[in-house]
């Protein structure tokens, strides 16, 4: 148990922690933790970086005396490096669509509602920022050049390089500073939340009231950002008629706040929205491709579908031609969509994720981050590859399957395979645990990892009622 944590409850709360609930962070280095009593519940954060905490703390104070929707800061630590605030419960904006989906409803009337009401929301925390102080933003108080520059070479580094996308890093960066430039030929003097998106908007499970989390990088900056995070943001995945309309809904309630003319806001919102994809692509690669976080890896399929939307629909009337070349060839690479699963979902049924790896490559690591599954060597198997009219294809490929399926040791093989792995899956659903991994590598991953990946996949989903994710590590 955290010591400072139980302190801080027992001076707020007047009883002591009883348990302490350690939660997920997908993009972030701090740790959050449910904290209980006997008669009180919090949220409590843990964070090293004081200066990130300490614009958090001061944002909230700030918001809450305008009345805005935020959680109350309930006590902070001496160091300033924990503190605790109001526990919203679990119910995201994100969560609670997605359940509708996979529960057979659409995009009803209701989740209409609730993004009408963000936007509106939003609409407040951009324009109550006259005398807040911006010296105090973190990590940069205006999302100028300088932060525009850091977030294209984010994309260029950490999405493009690691995704082997071409590009001439001189053109490129002509292209990014006209494409700045674009940005900035707009009034940038509002509060910008920087990630406001349907994750970081609770649904407080008592009055079915929306909150607010998760500010503390927000900075001046031009109002388009955030409606573009919102309506554009690659996991909810937003029909596009639905998109049109709550963007009407927002330039409606910021033109009727501010004046602004509505033609121009909606003019420089396309712009926004690709600074904004490129940046979430930066993210993706950085915590997908590098820290090897599988639900990021997920998100990039969903982005560059929301990239070709705009790139096919939406041109600027700027010249940026490698940068379009670039868009372009982002949206020619072939990027694997695989079934997501969020964190949040609440139904306890078990994913099976179903990995095919190169050896050459190194051993796979469990992107839930429970250290465990199975791991099976198929290069004990016969191998298409050493045949010159198998070598462009893959496991996927029904001539390398007919190859793979006439060899009795493949069927020996995948029958051990099932017979080991059944045995768990049982078990883990007997026990409502929520995730296994089983892994297949070969040689160069190509052949018998994915055929063996593809075939035990069919077989799980057929004998047990569970969620199966495939990945083909070198294929994808």
């Amino acid at each position: 148990m955290n010591e400072t944590l139980a302190r801080l409850f027992q001076e707020w709360a007047g009883e002591p922690c009883v348990q302490q609930i350690a939660l997920g962070a997908n993009g972030s280095n701090r740790k959050y933790y449910r904290l209980l009593g006997a008669t009180h519940r919090c949220m409590a954060t843990e964070n090293d970086d004081i200066r990130e905490n300490d614009t958090f703390l001061y944002y909230s104070k700030y918001f809450k005396e305008r009345n805005l929707p935020v959680p109350e800061i309930y006590a902070v630590s001496e160091d300033h490096r924990n503190y605790l605030q109001q526990d919203l419960g679990d119910t995201t904006l994100y969560s609670y669509i997605y359940d509708k989906k996979r529960q057979g409803g659409g995009f009803d009337s209701e989740a209409l509602e609730l993004y009408k009401q963000a936007l509106t929301d939003l609409v407040r925390f951009q324009t109550s920022c006259q005398d807040l102080d911006f010296s105090k933003a973190y990590p940069r108080s205006d999302f100028d050049r300088q932060s525009m520059q850091w977030d294209l070479n984010y994309f260029k580094y950490y999405f493009l390089k690691l995704a082997y996308i071409p590009f001439d890093e001189q053109l490129l960066e002509k292209d990014f500073a006209t494409f700045i430039e674009y940005l900035l030929d707009e009034n940038c003097g509002y509060f910008m939340y920087r990630d406001f998106q349907s994750r970081n908007i609770m649904i407080e499970p008592d009055q079915h009231r929306l909150y607010y989390i998760d500010y503390q990088g927000g900075r001046r900056g031009a109002a388009q950002y955030d409606a573009a995070s919102l309506l554009y943001s690659a996991k909810s995945d937003l029909p596009e008629p639905i998109r049109q309309e709550l963007l009407k809904h927002y330039i409606d309630c910021f033109s009727k706040s501010t004046g602004a003319n509505p033609e121009t806001l909606k003019q420089k919102f396309y712009g926004y929205v690709l600074i904004r994809i490129m940046q979430a692509m930066g993210a993706y690669g950085y915590r997908g491709y590098y820290e090897r976080k599988d639900y990021f890896l997920k998100s990039i399929p969903l982005a560059v579908n929301n990239l070709r939307l705009i790139v096919e629909n939406h041109p600027l009337p700027i010249k940026i031609p490698h940068l379009t070349y670039v868009w372009n060839a982002i949206l020619n690479a072939q990027f694997s969509c695989v079934e997501t699963v969020p964190e949040s979902t609440t139904d306890n049924t078990l994913t099976v994720t179903v990995l095919s790896f190169s050896y050459k490559k190194g051993m796979p690591t469990d992107p839930n981050g429970n250290g465990g599954g199975y791991v099976f060597d198929c290069r004990a198997l016969p191998n298409p590859g050493r045949y010159p009219e198998y070598r462009c294809y893959t496991g996927k490929d029904p001539i390398v399957q007919a190859f793979l399926q006439k060899e009795p040791a493949v069927d020996e093989f995948l029958g051990n395979v099932n017979g080991l792995i059944s045995q768990s899956i049982k078990k883990y659903i007997e026990r409502r645990f929520s995730n296994l991994m089983v892994a297949f590598g070969c040689t160069g991953g190509q052949h018998r990892s994915v055929y063996c990946a593809e075939q035990t996949a069919k077989y799980i989903s057929k004998h047990f009622d569970c969620h199966v994710i495939v990945k083909h590590t070198e294929q994808d």
